[in-house]
C-alpha cells in the first residue's frame, strides 16, 4: 500500500513537471526557434538582408509619347458628280467605259446634231445675206440715197442674224458632255441610240486620286486641331494596314446636338483601292514629345488627387509627388518631379513609409534557353 502510495505520487509530480514546461518555458527561446526556423531570410513580411523591408526597383525611363484621338468617319470623293445632257437628243455614242479613269477635258456622251447642224447652216446663211444688205445699205446710205433709219434697220438685222447663230452654236456645243475633271466612270443607265432629257442621269464621274475623309472630334478637343496634323486611317476592307492623311479644313461651328466638331482631311490614294462611301477608323495625332519621361504604372502611389512614388535614395524610400501625363498600357507619363535615370520602387512600396530603410531584392535571372 505504502509503495502504490509512492508511485502514485511520483505520477503526479511528473505531470506537473511537463505541464510547467509545455506552459512557463522561456518564450524568448521558443519564439527564437520559431523565427529562425520559419521566416526565410529576406521574406515578405519579414525584414530584407540589410535590415530593410525588401523592394523591387527600377529606372525612369524615356519614351516617345504621341497624343492621340480616335475617331470613326466616312471617305468620300474628291470631286463627285452626275453625268447629265444639258439638253434633250437621242444619244449618238457613248465615249467612256464603265469604272474605266476619265482624263478632265475627254467627251464622256455625244447626242445626236443633225438637226442642230442644219439649225446653225441656215443660221450662217442668213447672217451672211445680212451683212451683205448692211454694207450697200452703208454705199447707199453715204450716197444720201437712204434714210437713216434704213441703215439702223440693216445694222439691227445683222445683230439679230449673229445671236441667232450664236443661240444655236451653244445648243450644238451641248450637244457633247465633257468630263469637269479626272475620275472614275460609274455604271451607266442608258444606252446609245436611247432619247434622254435634259438632267436625266447617264453615270457617276467620281474623282478618287484622292479622298476625302470626314470624322468628328468632341468639342474638349477644338484648340488642339489644325490643319497640317496628321492622321492614320484603318478600314475593315484593308486589315492590318494603316493609310496616312492630313488634315485641311475644319467645320468652324460645333454641332450644338452632339457637341462635336467636323474635321476634314485628305487621303491619298494613287492605287484606287479606297474607295468612296468606306467606314473609317481614325487616330489623329495631337502632339508629339520625345525623351518623354515614363514610369512604370504599378510605381504609383496614390495619395488622395494627387500622385507619389517613391524615389530610392542612400538605401532609404523617399515618398516624392509627381505630375502625371499620358496614360498608355503598363506606363505613365512622368511631367515632373523626377529625373531620366532616377531609381524607384516599384513592389512593395504599399508597406512603406517616407524614409524607410529598404533592401533592394536581386532581379531574377534569365531562365537559361532549352534546346
Amino acid at each position: 500500500m505504502k509503495r502504490l502510495f509512492i508511485v502514485l505520487a511520483a505520477a503526479v509530480l511528473l505531470a506537473a513537471s511537463g505541464y510547467f514546461w509545455k506552459y512557463h518555458a522561456s518564450p524568448r527561446s521558443t519564439a527564437n526557434v520559431s523565427a529562425s526556423a520559419g521566416a526565410p531570410k529576406g521574406a515578405p513580411g519579414g525584414k530584407g538582408p540589410a535590415g530593410g523591408m525588401p523592394v523591387k526597383v527600377g529606372k525612369v525611363a524615356t519614351a516617345t509619347i504621341r497624343e492621340e484621338v480616335n475617331a470613326v468617319g466616312t471617305l468620300l470623293a474628291s470631286e463627285s458628280v452626275m453625268i447629265r445632257p444639258e439638253r434633250d437628243g437621242r444619244i449618238a455614242a457613248i465615249h467612256f467605259a464603265e469604272g474605266a479613269l476619265v482624263r478632265a477635258g475627254e467627251k464622256l456622251v455625244s447626242l445626236d446634231t443633225a438637226e442642230i447642224e442644219a439649225q446653225l447652216a441656215a443660221a450662217d446663211s442668213e447672217l451672211t445675206l445680212n451683212r451683205s444688205r448692211l454694207e450697200r445699205a452703208e454705199e447707199l446710205r453715204a450716197r444720201k440715197f437712204i434714210s437713216a433709219q434704213a441703215l439702223d434697220d440693216a445694222r439691227e438685222a445683222v445683230n439679230q442674224s449673229t445671236a441667232r447663230r450664236a443661240e444655236v452654236k451653244a445648243r450644238l456645243d451641248k450637244s457633247a458632255v465633257i468630263a469637269p475633271f479626272e475620275g472614275v466612270a460609274g455604271l451607266r443607265q442608258v444606252s446609245p441610240g436611247a432619247y434622254v432629257k435634259a438632267g436625266q442621269d447617264i453615270a457617276r464621274l467620281e474623282g478618287i486620286g484622292t479622298l476625302k475623309l470626314d470624322f468628328r472630334v468632341p468639342e474638349v478637343y477644338a484648340g488642339r486641331i489644325r490643319a497640317g496634323q496628321e492622321l492614320a486611317v484603318r478600314l475593315d476592307a484593308w486589315p492590318g494596314e494603316s493609310f496616312r492623311g492630313e488634315v485641311y479644313a475644319i467645320e468652324p461651328a460645333v454641332d450644338e446636338a452632339t457637341r462635336t466638331m467636323l474635321v476634314r482631311a485628305r487621303v491619298p490614294n494613287p492605287a484606287a483601292r479606297l474607295k468612296p462611301g468606306m467606314f473609317s477608323r481614325v487616330v489623329l495625332a495631337l502632339a508629339t514629345r520625345e525623351a518623354a519621361l515614363v514610369v512604370p504604372e504599378q510605381a504609383l502611389v496614390p495619395k488622395g488627387d494627387a500622385r507619389y512614388v517613391y524615389r530610392l535614395a542612400d538605401g532609404r524610400a523617399v515618398l516624392t509627388k509627381i505630375e502625371t501625363g499620358l496614360r498608355r498600357p503598363g506606363e505613365v507619363e512622368v511631367r515632373g518631379g523626377l529625373a531620366a535615370g532616377d531609381t524607384i520602387i516599384i513592389d512593395g512600396q504599399l508597406r512603406l513609409q517616407d524614409g524607410a530603410p529598404v533592401a533592394v531584392l536581386p532581379e531574377k535571372p534569365a531562365a537559361a534557353a532549352t534546346r
